[in-house]
């Protein structure tokens, strides 16, 4: 028999030190021991042997538990894991046939077995197109037509998040229209992007061949963009169907397809030659980098606090930015010296003038005079303007009119001279031979030292600013003068206010009109110019006449250019404009294309091949609707509507939708560096943090800033994405989309739009198994006068369900839509009624049980189709397993009707508020079954009413309150007092809730741990009150602390009085007893 170690238990201690007298070694002296000390030491034996034996058996029984713990914890790993494996769809489907449902649903939601095949399907039957189920386009349809185009994404982008928020609004818009029956087409397309594409393909040809765009020349490097685009140009499409974007695809367009580009190259002729596109030398945003000019919405604005370094591409060293530099210009003929202040001291070397304004008394003895340029040995006028600020810097301005917009108009109004001293490629121009070259941010510098040297340096101040970047290439944009091509715009804005004032076009939400009116009353020329092969060349030839008595045209002299289909056009029309033979004049198509906006601008109705008179032009054009981000109000919608006036006399589209833009969930702006870019796939599909890290660690981004963005990716999904499917993530985005207000996209609420997605999955496969697979539902469900209470209320929920969708459509309520159909699907039905009837389908009354049958199987069908086109996969996939009413029934739930109010004419305001009492009573019982610790016991319930009618009411619904609550017995009381021993609750004013607790709790052990856990509390309250008594607290512990002290204080002082609310009621039980 082994021995136990002393050290082993205070046991096993014990029982070594009863062993230490009765071992004693042999030969030891001693008196003998008598009969009586030797049976008493047999005794003591036995337990000592007992002792040790019940020691073995602990030992062992520990050590066997020791050894069946790793198997314990494996097989709970192991059934963990396969929990977590979801279901995928593996039956043999060839792409566009229909899916497999003759097996049984899987036991849980998973989006990947629900999202698979259905698309394919629905694609090859044509269910997106406007032709389903009718013979011709022009068969009159009296539910309408709804037409609305995609905002064509980028040809290089992926789906992000402005996408997936785009495509769920817009195929739930969509979806619905389809499903009143309206003839409905989404037209799908894709925009060329000029200035994107090019980058993309540029870095692909030097990587691959170490190849130039010049190296190839125009012709080829064009063709090896088509080649790109071809190979890789469909990845948006695909991710488009991932979202179930229900668009016609066989109507898809790419803005420089023939049909498209057919279309541009008109707009800008008809325009050209009505003198609304013109040639003119002003200011542009040019990119260094790309060497282009790019348009306003390619111009990021990065406000600085002050003096900041920044990143330039092209530089190593960090350029100062955030900064006034003040030198001085001595003034022409004496020892005066006029002191300006710069952002761009650089700039200077452009200088023309110097302005003041003319009451700035200051100055007022320099009107008139000049200044002495201090590189380039010239002088510069002083000039007077009322534009100068004579608050700002020192009431001084150095003018710049060929760098900078401001001073462009003052050299226009004064007739300055128009310096270019930035040469595209941001060098310094030969303006001044000491600087010629340069950098321009190199020049920064040496300009400042040269300056210095001369004594011209006065100080640098800290100054906030806005410094704009090309959101392309990253570089700082640089404001150059260049002969380009402009669209006048004062007319074409002026009929778009119009249209929304006359209310011909309605914006969504209204408050955008203002936004619309300022910048269409304020609107500028549009610079449609760029320097780039890819794109729409522009269809303008420069007109050389060698003739003597014609003078040679300037680039900038309109009636030396001419627009026109074709060459032979352009030289019929320059002859005839010059009054010369045809061989004596040579033409020159300009080198630059058109802006890509300007091909987006007549995307309305050039997708239907506009100038022709095609059958699509006649039938879908003008749109109904136009929804967008708000963002590209100006850049898109406001210039579709001046083009669309312009060319075809006509609105494009009734009403503006105007969603919000997506921030993170703590509201910032989304951004690379911050690492809070959210791929809507990895929220689709599921990421690991570690994939979100190589994403980070594969992107373009700055390597400095990697490290940020992953501990941003950290911070935020600790645990990476977890798989939420497609219907989650449109459900989710429909939600946030209340009018007016940014979206912060919180994961976590997809994550529990996806478990709502198995919520439905549940219900709808018990809701299956109730209705049993010998049903047959009716072909028209009418009330029989059969129905339960909870029959008609659950009828009277869906009514009102109905109703709300059917009002919250047309005015874009998404919240309240998905929120009244969430809560439909949640409490409704799965909280209540499903719990409700259970005793229905556990008992034996077949008429009762048919009659349930039938309502449930209404629920199922109506609620299906009401949440389909939020949740078109999980709706398509439980619907095909319902049975149909007839033999006729639409073959997919994305073509079946969309429910109406007079088809659900069961609200019943009187059933709804007897059903909400009950419901308080419920949950009033629950919780005090909590506060009492009820887990399994079943207390008798006494409702006591004030008045009879009241009771009478109740008594309808004590089978359902018992089941509901747990409770063993309802009885309703009116004028009679409950039996002693409850515990009350009070619902309402006619209403208190009494549980019988005698007998079901012990109160003195009840009322023990509640002690316990207010003096737990107690010691909690009584450190924060000692932290709050510390000298000077209220000055020196942080606001913030402060305040989550209070909270805490009030939380714990909250929670001792419910306690002892609880202490109070189990003594007066117990009293009661």
């Amino acid at each position: 028999m082994p021995t136990a170690s002393p050290q082993n238990t205070g046991e096993s201690s014990e029982l070594a030190a009863a062993g230490d007298g009765a071992g004693a070694p042999a030969g030891a002296a001693g008196p003998p021991k008598t009969e009586a000390q030797l049976k008493k030491e047999q005794e003591r034996e036995a337990k000592r042997q007992a002792k040790l034996e019940k020691l073995r058996l602990k030992q062992e029984k520990q050590a066997k538990q020791q050894a069946e713990k790793p198997a314990k914890s494996a097989a709970k790993e192991k059934k963990e894991k396969s929990e977590k494996v979801s279901a995928t769809y593996e039956f043999p489907t060839p792409p566009g046939e229909k899916k497999d449902v003759s097996g049984p649903l899987p036991d849980a939601y998973s989006p990947a077995y629900v999202e698979a095949a259905w698309y394919q399907w629905w694609e090859k039957q044509g269910f997106f197109k406007p032709e389903y189920g009718r013979k011709s386009l022009k068969d009159p349809n009296p539910k309408g037509t709804f037409m609305i185009c995609i905002p064509p994404p980028n040809v290089t982008g992926s789906l992000h998040v402005g996408h997936a928020l785009t495509n769920a609004v817009e195929d739930a818009l969509t979806r619905w229209h389809r499903m009143r029956g309206e003839m409905t087409l989404w037209n799908p397309g894709c925009d060329h992007a000029g200035i994107a594409t090019q980058v993309v393909v540029e870095k692909k040809l030097w990587r691959e061949q170490k190849l130039s765009r010049h190296d190839l020349g125009r012709e080829k490097f064009v063709e090896q963009v088509w080649k790109w685009k071809n190979e890789k140009g469909d990845r948006i499409y695909n991710q488009i169907r991932l979202m179930g974007s229900s668009v016609d695809w066989d109507r898809a367009c790419f803005t420089m397809e023939p049909k498209l580009a057919n279309a541009v190259q008109e707009a800008f002729i008809r325009m050209h030659q009505d003198g609304t596109i013109y040639r003119s030398n002003r200011l542009v945003n040019w990119s260094c980098t790309l060497k282009s000019a790019i348009s306003d919405i390619e111009v990021d604005k990065r406000e600085l606090p002050g003096r900041t370094l920044l990143f330039v591409p092209g530089y190593v060293e960090k350029v100062e930015f955030g900064v006034l530099v003040y030198f001085a210009y001595k003034v022409e003929g004496s020892d005066e010296e006029l002191i300006v202040a710069t952002t761009r001291i650089e700039t200077m070397l452009g200088d023309t003038a110097v302005a003041v304004h003319p009451d700035d008394a200051r100055f007022k003895h320099l009107h008139g005079k000049r200044v002495v340029h201090p590189f380039r040995s010239c002088t510069l006028p002083i000039v007077c303007d009322e534009f100068v600020d004579m608050n700002f810097g020192t009431g001084a301005v150095k003018i710049t009119p060929a760098h900078d917009p401001n001073d462009y108009e003052v050299g226009k109004r004064h007739d300055l001279e128009f310096l270019t001293m930035i040469s595209d490629e941001g060098n310094i121009t030969d303006v001044c031979e000491q600087f010629k070259g340069m950098k321009r941010f190199d020049a920064r510098k040496a300009v400042l030292a040269a300056l210095k040297e001369k004594g011209l340096y006065k100080e640098t101040k800290d100054n906030p600013m806005v410094v704009p970047v090309c959101s392309r290439s990253k570089d700082i944009v640089e404001p150059l003068l260049k002969p380009q091509w402009y669209v006048d715009c004062t007319d074409m804005a002026k009929q778009a206010v119009a249209a929304v004032e006359e209310g011909q076009l309605k914006i969504i939400p209204d408050m955008h009109i203002k936004t619309w009116n300022n910048w269409l009353t304020n609107i500028r020329q549009w610079c449609i110019s760029r320097q780039l092969w890819w794109g729409h060349r522009i269809p303008c030839y420069f007109i050389t006449v060698d003739d003597a008595s014609i003078p040679a045209g300037d680039n900038v002299d309109n009636n030396y250019w001419v627009s026109a289909r074709s060459e032979a056009e352009a030289l019929q029309i320059a002859a005839e404009r010059f009054k010369v033979p045809a061989e004596k004049i040579s033409l020159k198509q300009d080198e630059d294309v058109l802006d890509t906006w300007f091909s987006s601008a007549i995307f309305p109705f050039s997708i239907f091949g506009w100038p022709n008179q095609t059958e699509d032009l006649e039938v879908f054009y003008p749109g109904t609707l136009l929804e967008t981000g708000h963002d590209i109000l100006f850049f898109w919608v406001a210039r579709m509507v001046m083009f669309a006036f312009k060319l075809t006399d006509k609105l494009p589209f009734k009403e503006v939708y105007l969603h919000a833009m997506v921030r993170d969930a703590h509201g910032r702006k989304m951004s690379k560096s911050l690492g809070n870019v959210i791929d809507p796939i990895d929220i689709i599909q599921g990421i690991t943090l570690e994939n979100l890290h190589k994403l980070l660690e594969n992107s373009n981004l700055d390597p400095r800033e990697i490290n940020k963005a992953k501990e941003g990716q950290t911070a935020d999904y600790p645990n990476g994405i977890p798989e939420c499917g497609t219907d989650a993530l449109r459900f989710a985005l429909c939600a946030y989309t209340a009018q007016g207000r940014d979206i912060n996209l919180d994961v976590q609420r997809v994550q529990g739009y996806r478990f709502f997605c198995n919520k439905l999955w549940n219900a709808t496969k018990f809701a299956l198994k109730a209705i049993g697979d010998d049903f047959t539902p009716l072909a028209e469900f009418k009330l029989s006068g059969s129905e339960t209470h909870m029959d008609r209320w659950i009828l009277s929920k869906l009514a009102g369900t109905v109703k709300v969708c059917e009002d919250g459509w047309p005015t874009y309520d998404f919240p309240g839509i998905t929120t009244r159909i969430h809560a439909f699907w949640l409490y409704d039905l799965c909280d209540v009624y499903l719990e409700s009837i259970k005793p229905v389908l556990r008992g034996s009354d077949t008429a009762a049980l048919a009659t349930t049958r039938q309502v449930l199987y209404t629920c199922l069908d109506v609620a299906l189709r009401l949440i389909s086109p939020f949740m078109p996969f999980l709706t398509e996939e439980l619907f095909q397993r319902l049975p149909r009413r007839t033999a006729n029934e639409p073959l997919s739930i994305c073509v079946t009707p969309y429910p109406e109010t007079c088809e659900h004419p069961w609200y019943s305001e009187q059933i709804e508020a007897e059903v909400s009492l009950v419901q308080d009573i419920v949950g009033k019982a629950r919780s005090m079954r909590a506060d009492y610790n009820l887990t399994k016991q079943k207390a008798d319930m006494y409702l006591r009413c004030t008045d009879q009618a009241v009771a009478d009411t109740l008594s309808l619904y004590e089978s359902l309150i018992s089941t509901l609550s747990s409770a063993s017995a309802v009885h309703c009381l009116v004028g009679t007092a409950p039996p002693s021993g409850c515990a009350m609750a009070t619902v309402s004013d006619k209403c208190e809730v009494h549980l019988l607790l005698k007998g079901l709790v012990d109160t003195e052990k009840e009322i023990s741990k509640l002690a316990q856990r207010i003096e737990k509390l107690e010691v909690q309250r009584n450190k924060l009150q000692q932290a709050t008594m510390v000298p000077d607290y209220a000055t020196k512990v942080p606001q913030a602390v402060q305040d989550s002290n209070k909270e805490k204080m009030s939380q714990t002082e909250n929670e001792v009085q419910k306690l002892q609310d609880a202490m109070e009621m189990f003594r007066k039980v117990s009293g009661d007893n």
